[in-house]
């Protein structure tokens, strides 16, 4: 059973990372959109299509409060849940069966 526990940890470990880093990704993002990129960059081209993704659902459920658009900070609010419930879950699943 110790190898699944070790599964459950790596995968609880490379789920940790990825959101961290679509959570860097949607911060990087919403701090350019307050200076008008130019929109044939590539890197604003690449956040783009890396968050979208995440944050058109949101904006379809969501729409934008008083001309400000509140999906990152929804999209803040559900990485850090995932974070701390899901990558948690996962890791005292693993020490429990391990």
């Amino acid at each position: 059973m110790f190898i699944l526990a070790n599964f459950l940890i790596g995968l609880a470990e490379v789920l940790r990372v990825l959101l961290t880093i679509f959570w860097w990704l949607i911060l990087i993002r919403a701090i350019i959109s307050w200076v008008n990129p130019d929109p044939f960059n590539p890197i604003v081209q690449f956040l783009h299509h890396t968050t979208e993704p995440i944050l058109y659902p949101l904006r379809k459920i969501i729409p934008p409060a008083f001309g400000i658009d509140i999906s990152p900070f929804i999209a803040f609010l559900l990485i850090v849940f995932l974070k701390s419930f899901l990558v948690n879950s996962l890791i005292g699943i693993a020490l429990r069966i391990k």
